[in-house]
């Protein structure tokens, strides 16, 4: 299969709604500038990885994934807010994301700050958004608790904290682990499990969605390591080499380049042998897994 037409496709399912939610007065008492600040960083690209593979998954599941286009974008909702207070000065101090000036640079680190808490909080709401006749109520729910779990202290705002205070720290293969199965891996294994929870899938489907997910979810972190050491500015859309200017904890660091590229390849093999129960409706999903690996390399 043709897996960059297919992100497209997908992501022509999710770009319409986020633009069609942020682009229009959320509230006549909402100041204009907290939505065009939030609007600004919704759309100013990416790949919309996290919620195209919900779809997937969720296809994978024998379902149609325009049914839950709305609780997929509030995958990308989190993840943004993520981006928008990781490049704050008090965090990773960044000028550009995703090809343009970050959202503190052009709105300042204040509005910049209530973007992303506006962004959090309104992900939430948008998922309550999913139709109920594709996803019943307790689905929904469960779906809703799966993403708090992830995106919070338990998941991605632990792996930050972890991060931060790791700077400088000599590399320890534990906690180097613990911050990128929490900081980017929890968010990625949700995407995965919220298209099987959604879909209503049997203990072996989210079994092995949850494999799938937790491995393909470090190897991308992997590869982003190695992607800040040798990757092009120009195509990832923000600057390389920040972590050892900061002296991040990585796993280049730790194993070398050629070492973590071929445990992310590794990971990936499991990930791909995690589907096995899905057969044929699994193959949109192998191949994200090969596209993460291979990635801008």
């Amino acid at each position: 299969m043709d897996i960059k037409q297919y992100l497209r496709e997908k992501g022509d399912l999710i770009n319409p709604y986020l633009k069609s939610y942020f682009e229009k007065p959320l509230s006549p008492s909402v100041p204009p500038v907290i939505r065009e600040a939030m609007s600004y960083s919704i759309m100013a690209g990416g790949k919309r990885l996290r919620p195209i593979l919900a779809l997937a998954a969720y296809e994978a599941c024998g379902r149609d994934p325009r049914e839950i286009v709305s609780c997929a974008s509030a995958l990308e909702v989190i993840h943004t807010y993520s981006l928008i207070h990781d490049d704050l000065p008090a965090m990773d101090n960044d000028d550009m994301r995703r090809g343009r000036p970050t959202n503190h640079k052009v709105y300042g680190e204040a509005v910049a700050i209530l973007a992303g808490d506006a962004l959090l909080t309104e992900a939430f709401l948008m998922m309550l958004e999913t139709d109920g006749a594709a996803a019943g109520k307790d689905a929904v729910l469960e779906a809703i608790r799966e993403l708090a779990l992830a995106s919070g202290v338990r998941g991605m705002v632990g792996g930050q904290v972890q991060d931060i205070i790791s700077e400088g720290a000599k590399p320890d293969a534990d906690t180097l682990l613990y911050i990128h199965e929490h900081k980017t891996g929890a968010l990625i294994a949700a995407s995965v499990r919220l298209g099987g929870i959604l879909a209503e899938a049997d203990k072996q489907k989210m079994d092995a969605l949850t494999g799938y997910g937790k491995n393909m979810g470090l190897a991308f972190q992997i590869v982003d390591d190695v992607l800040d050491v040798k990757g092009d500015a120009e195509v990832l859309g923000k600057p390389v080499g920040s972590d050892e200017e900061k002296n991040k904890m990585t796993y280049p660091a730790l194993y070398g380049l050629d070492e973590s590229m071929r445990m992310a390849s590794e990971l990936m093999d499991k990930a791909i042998a995690a589907l096995e129960p899905f057969g044929g409706n699994g193959e949109p999903m192998r191949e994200i897994a090969r596209y993460i690996v291979s990635r801008n390399m």
